[in-house]
């Protein structure tokens, strides 16, 4: 094939006056908008979930070269997903079509799409099923999807920006709706288009793609990509093989490769994709420097063994058009050119031999349409996420969009079950803001669809002024600090790799709660109220007004703690906080009074403490835990030491049971021991607990209900107890605070002025909720997360229990592995014998599908280069099985190489 040229001759079928890349109706006939689609959500019953199921997806009539009628479309129901992130079905369109407000602009038209609704009110930009605006963008991986779901490339800064720009020109961009005496067009917008000689059931390009993170990424999208009839874009480090790919569907993959610094490299991809039966190449012009370091695990296609430790090493340093017209000489397949940014480079690419171009920028978009006037196909790529930003794209001058993020959100939500539906999603949103515009065919669509919001009118400014920058470095300290970087790190590598099983966060399990139930509790405490003489308007102001800067529902609390843990303090000395993040700032910047006091912690200890620490400027000394926790004489050694210094221990901060990270307890005798040393040293002790009452068995008795010298601080969450969506916390501080003039007041009352200064006051709403749960279950926490304990201690042993099975004793011996085995919380730790740091969770991810947090995270002092913590709570057993297989093959592989 190589050297026979693809006839562009008929790249395009030409549309109703001479648009081009728009579909003649009489070439292609049937309608893709496959709003047949119905999902029916997740359906729990118990703790079971069924899952996203998806059926009557079909379409009919379209037929490509030789009049072979394309594969039907039908859904396929797919199996339950285990546990939570299902895509939520779409709402159908009753009235006006949902999707949340643009930004604001004056004197907005009626009857345009972006200002207002259908009907002349309300919003108009569709979303479909109203939770599409709930996306990530800006996770750093442009519309290519990421590592793990499929990406080709991660894009540099400069594509960051090419796509956030498109998207701030989109929603500025308004469609306008068919005015009242236009004719209506009959029937269901036609969205069908035929491009590269082949029909499309929308103007869309699902990708590009390349290795996953498991097995399954690939074929989930490509398959799904087929059913919906549109083309899929396969990366050159695809580890899975051309031809595996393109038997997976029936209409024809694309290949996005590069240009190889041997050339012969990419002559090779393109002849095996041609060979595949693929349909197009996809290449980029531009900089080697565009494509930020990946590694990949083993390509399947490059006729190489083992993986690349950065894909860059292969490329040329440019890809000019040179390498375009290598390519081109090389293969009769279409070839396509992105990175194209203006009509120079359009005109170029088509000098060059390209049968197409992918356009960076919407703005740049209808210049670049004018300037090609039909000679090929023009692509916008970035920014899309809507149906309407399709629409707008066409509208503005292109065949067809690249569409990425939105598929990418579908993968991770339920894998090809949830790629199918945001693709049926997208091109029933493209339908629905066609009809919106009077719109019947995609032949139709022209820039007079458009209407864009107005703008601000321009400042006069002076013409040496210059936008404000800021420097990192004339910033708080803090900023700069990696502890503030840990969680934004590991909120990356999961949306990275949204296929991998993560043992990171340390959240409740989702299957306790129920959608009803915040309901109940809010009636259940508005009753409340009123039982205890509360008057109708009382509520209100309660429920609707700035309540008390140190709570309301104190006295709940108070009871609670009672009941549940033996703490018995008046309610004043409690204040409630906005989670128990808000106790540790408030306590920190209350008790820490000069450079010379200093907060020590128990060492691993909460990143959240340590992060306050560092945002108020406070020095932290850590006490190494032993293996059974805290030695009461290793802290007494640090006071010691920081006596010495010039400088006072103020606080001891301590999470005795089953902390996090190390899932350790501290025994009784240790805790009265701990008392003991505090009240003789003059130290007060921050005692962190959230775990306790949601770990199995009796618990060992509170360090502050042992308290008789009102040395220890407690710090409370209902987080775990409850639900974190509520962000309630408390503080128990209950010390007596003295001024100049011999006036004593409580530690409470000093926080709550703080409090006062930060968030004026806890919400209304979240308290209810809260008290709500407290009083149907007669103040005892530990009943109510009865059932809860009981998983969280299944989960903990089943996953000690594969990690045994998959590394026995002598194994994990001759490896220098070990881990410890708590007996309730959400942690546990592994020590390993290689780097555990972010590189080692990036390869983990990306190579073997499990995420978990380097232990280095939680060492103030430095430490921990060699530790793992896991967290078991949010997993199902099944996911745990799994999940403990892929870890245990990445730590014999990291192992080996070690060895």
């Amino acid at each position: 094939m190589a050297g026979q040229r693809f006839d562009g001759s008929a790249r395009i079928a030409r549309g109703r006056g001479g648009k081009s890349g728009k579909s003649d109706p009489a070439s292609v006939s049937g309608n893709s908008t496959a709003s047949g689609n119905q999902a029916s959500g997740n359906q729990a019953s118990g703790n079971q979930t069924s899952g996203n199921q998806a059926s009557g997806n079909q379409t009919s009539g379209n037929h490509g070269q030789g009049g072979n009628p394309a594969p039907s479309r039908r859904l396929a129901a797919p199996s339950p997903l285990p546990g939570p992130g299902s895509l939520p079905a779409p709402s159908p369109l009753t009235g006006p079509l949902p999707g949340r407000r643009p930004p604001p602009a004056p004197g907005p038209q009626r009857g345009s799409y972006g200002s207002r609704g259908p009907n002349g009110t309300g919003d108009s930009r569709p979303t479909g099923s109203g939770t599409r605006d709930s996306r990530p963008s800006g996770s750093g991986t442009g519309d290519s999807l990421p590592n793990g779901s499929g990406q080709d490339h991660v894009p540099s800064a400069e594509a960051d920006r090419a796509r956030d720009a498109n998207r701030e020109l989109f929603e500025r961009t308004g469609l306008r709706q068919r005015p009242p005496s236009a004719p209506r067009n009959p029937g269901t917008p036609d969205t069908t288009v035929k491009i590269l000689d082949r029909p499309w059931s929308a103007p869309l390009v699902v990708g590009p793609l390349d290795a996953p993170a498991r097995p399954g990424g690939e074929f989930a999208v490509v398959q799904a990509a087929g059913t919906a009839g549109l083309p899929a874009v396969v990366g050159a480090f695809a580890e899975r093989a051309f031809a595996e790919l393109a038997s997976a569907t029936d209409a024809p993959l694309w290949l996005r490769t590069y240009a190889f610094a041997d050339r012969d490299t990419a002559r090779r991809l393109a002849g095996q994709a041609e060979d595949a039966g693929f349909g197009a190449l996809l290449l980029a012009v531009g900089d080697r420097d565009d494509i930020r370091p990946r590694r990949v695990a083993a390509p399947a296609n490059l006729g190489r063994q083992g993986p690349v430790a950065d894909v860059r090493a292969l490329l040329d340093a440019h890809a000019d058009w040179s390498a375009v017209a290598d390519l081109r000489a090389a293969t009769g397949l279409p070839l396509l050119v992105a990175g194209i940014g203006g009509t120079a480079d359009a005109l170029r690419a088509l000098e060059s031999g390209a049968d197409g171009i992918v356009v960076d920028s919407l703005g740049a978009l209808p210049e670049i349409a004018r300037t090609v006037a039909g000679r090929c196909p023009v692509l916008l790529s970035g920014g899309v996420r809507r149906g309407a930003d399709v629409l707008a794209a066409l509208a503005s001058g292109a065949d067809a969009v690249v569409a990425g993020r939105p598929v990418l959100d579908g993968l991770r939500a339920g894998g090809r079950a949830g790629v199918a539906e945001a693709l049926d999603v997208l091109v029933r949103e493209l339908g629905e803001a066609m009809a919106f515009t009077g719109t019947g065919t995609v032949a139709d669509v022209g820039p007079g669809l458009i209407r864009t919001a107005h703008r601000a009118p321009d400042v006069p400014r002076r013409a040496d002024a210059r936008p404000v920058t800021l420097r990192k470095s004339e910033l708080h300290a803090s900023v700069r600090d990696p502890v503030l970087d840990t969680m934004t790190f590991l909120n990356e590598i999961t949306s990275r790799h949204p296929d991998a099983i993560s043992f990171a966060p340390g959240r409740p399990y989702d299957g306790f709660f129920g959608s009803e139930q915040i309901f109940s509790h809010l009636r259940r405490y508005l009753d409340h109220l009123a039982e205890q003489g509360s008057s109708p308007q009382d509520i209100r102001t309660a429920m609707y007004q700035y309540g008390p800067t140190a709570g309301q529902i104190r006295e709940i609390i108070a009871d609670s703690l009672r009941a549940d843990e033996n703490i018995d303090v008046p309610a004043e000395s409690v204040v409630v906080t906005v989670g128990a993040q808000e106790a540790m700032l408030l306590v920190l910047r209350a008790l820490i009074g000069g450079p010379d006091d200093v907060l020590l912690v128990s060492s691993p200890c909460y990143v959240g403490i340590a992060g306050a620490a560092r945002l108020l400027d406070i020095p932290v000394t850590p006490v190494e835990e032993r293996a059974d926790g805290v030695s009461c004489a290793d802290l007494e050694t640090v006071i010691r030491a920081e006596q010495a210094r010039g400088r006072r221990p103020r606080a001891f901060y301590v999470v005795p049971d089953h902390s996090n990270p190390s899932g350790t307890t501290m025994g009784e005798a240790a805790r009265a021991e701990l008392l003991e040393l505090a009240a003789r040293h003059d130290l007060l002790v921050l005692e962190d607990s959230p775990y306790r009452l949601v770990s199995p068995g009796p618990p060992l008795p509170t360090l502050k209900s042992m308290d008789r010298t009102r040395s220890v601080v407690h710090l409370g969450s209902f987080s775990k107890t409850v639900f974190p969506g509520a962000r309630v916390g408390f503080v128990v501080a209950d010390q007596q605070v003295v001024d100049d003039h011999g006036r004593t007041g409580l530690l409470a009352d000093e926080l709550a002025k703080i409090k006062s200064m930060v968030t004026v006051n806890t919400s209304s709403l979240s308290q209810a909720a809260v008290a709500g749960t407290l009083l149907a279950a007669g103040g005892r926490v530990s009943e109510l997360n009865a059932a809860a304990a009981d998983y969280y201690g299944d989960a903990m042993r089943a996953t000690l229990r594969e990690l045994d099975a998959r590394l026995p004793r002598e194994r994990r011996e001759a490896l220098g592995v070990r881990w410890n085995e708590p007996t309730g919380g959400f942690f546990l730790t592994v020590r390993v014998p290689f780097r555990a740091d972010n590189a080692a969770l990036t390869r983990s991810a990306q190579d073997f599908g499990v995420i978990w947090t380097p232990m280095t995270y939680f060492y103030p002092g430095g430490g921990g280069l060699h530790g793992m913590r896991l967290s078991t709570s949010y997993l199902t057993p099944a996911q745990i099985a799994e999940g403990t297989e892929r870890l245990v093959r990445f730590i014999e592989a990291e192992s080996s190489e070690q060895s």
